[in-house]
């Protein structure tokens, strides 16, 4: 049961992350034209031969409802398949899997996943850019009245997403230990892949452990280089039946697992905070696939905290739960070591643009079993584990990628 490989990803489209100061504004429509037809070039299609869309609904700055029917409209395509997801950092994986299921089912040819992420032109008139501040600075906790955050969260204290994982954090330091020093290895080996990525937002800036040590403290026990810097960006990827892929211009790459699981909103309400959704996510994924983590070659793991890198290689099964720091002091995370993970630098080097920054690990593992990844080009490089974490820790996906 589950995806058989008959749709793959052939293509695909990013802007370079930037901070939202000097960042070009574009409207979100604009930016999913634009996108589009980047994808589509790279893969080398075009808008004809698109049925399908899936573009993530949230915050879209056009329009509240009936997103994809807008985007539809203003590409000029009709849609056999239209999809709005809103799975906040998970949206990366759960995009494609929908994608790669409605083409799977017979239902469209084609689809593109999209997902803009650079602030959009504001009128006097428009409350668009204040709705969007607001949600950021309480991390997407809903402010509503009636809505169970705005009555049991923020009132004492836990806002926005720093505190959530540092809370995670320290529950984790409590049951299993905690060293500092050997988290901060995530950051500082995916610092050098980022150094080997002019595209990264950090290009150029490699860090010790030391720094990470001494960064300034967020929120106990999470400091500053451990928490992604949200940026301007966005990124479109063409999904395709096997085929049709067969005739673009890149080695195909086939989606054969997938897997998503959401327990609750806030931990608050989570049975165990430290058994999290990727767990059951990527069972589900390596089993559809018919593989294990073991067989994979990289592993692009979704990094808005390094406490959700940690968490989630325990709980996909790349290592025993509870030794998830043991692990890190012992495997070099580098696109030349032993276990490569983020090899574009992770959106904690790359950047994180919003719901668009976990796309940023679809497509480097497309790049990298494509051929594509210039200098930390891995040498193995025909299956990829990808993963995508929403909101804290409630919402996560897993997709298991391989070279067709």
């Amino acid at each position: 049961m589950g995806l058989q490989g008959k749709a793959a990803i052939v293509g695909a489209a990013q802007y370079k992350p930037e901070k939202y100061s000097t960042a070009p504004q574009m409207f979100h429509l604009e930016q999913v034209a634009d996108l589009t037809t980047q994808a589509l070039e790279d893969a080398g299609m075009s808008l004809k031969d698109v049925d399908g869309l899936v573009v993530s609904g949230a915050y879209f700055h056009e329009a509240s409802s009936f997103v994809p029917a807008m985007c539809g409209e203003y590409l000029g395509i009709p849609l056999n398949f239209a999809e709005a997801i809103d799975l906040g950092g998970a949206s990366n994986v759960g995009s494609i899997w929908r994608a790669a299921m409605a083409i799977e089912m017979g239902m469209c040819d084609t689809v593109v996943c999209v997902m803009p992420a650079r602030m959009a032109p504001m009128s006097q008139h428009d409350n668009h850019a204040l709705e969007v501040l607001k949600a950021s600075r309480f991390g997407g906790h809903s402010t509503r009245f009636g809505a169970p955050e705005a009555e049991m969260d923020l009132p004492y204290g836990h806002m926005a997403q720093n505190t959530g994982y540092a809370m995670i954090a320290q529950r984790y330091a409590a049951q299993y230990g905690y060293d500092a020093a050997a988290l901060a290895r995530i950051c500082v080996d995916q610092r050098t892949n980022a150094c080997a990525n002019p595209e990264a937002l950090f290009y150029g800036s490699p860090i010790t452990v030391d720094d990470v040590l001494n960064s300034r403290m967020v929120a106990d026990p999470l400091r500053m280089l451990e928490i992604v810097m949200p940026v301007a960006g966005g990124a479109a990827v063409i999904v395709t039946r096997d085929s049709i892929a067969k005739a673009t211009k890149h080695r195909p790459v086939s989606v054969v697992g997938c897997g998503e699981y959401v327990q609750s909103k806030s931990p608050t309400y989570a049975k165990d905070m430290l058994q999290t959704p990727i767990g059951p996510a990527s069972r589900r994924a390596f089993q559809m696939a018919g593989l294990k983590p073991a067989d994979m070659h990289m592993a692009q793991i979704y990094d808005c905290y390094t406490i959700t890198v940690l968490l989630s290689l325990e709980d996909a099964g790349f290592c025993e739960k509870g030794k998830g720091m043991q692990f890190l002091k012992d495997h070099d995370f580098t696109f030349n070591g032993d276990f490569p993970m983020n090899t574009h630098g992770g959106q904690l080097s790359f950047g994180q643009s919003a719901n668009a920054g976990g796309m940023s690990q679809v497509i480097e593992a497309m790049h990298q079993i494509q051929g594509r990844a210039g200098e930390r080009q891995l040498k193995k490089h025909d299956l990829a584990y990808v993963s995508g974490t929403g909101g804290v820790m409630s919402e996560q996906g897993a997709l298991i990628l391989k070279g067709a």
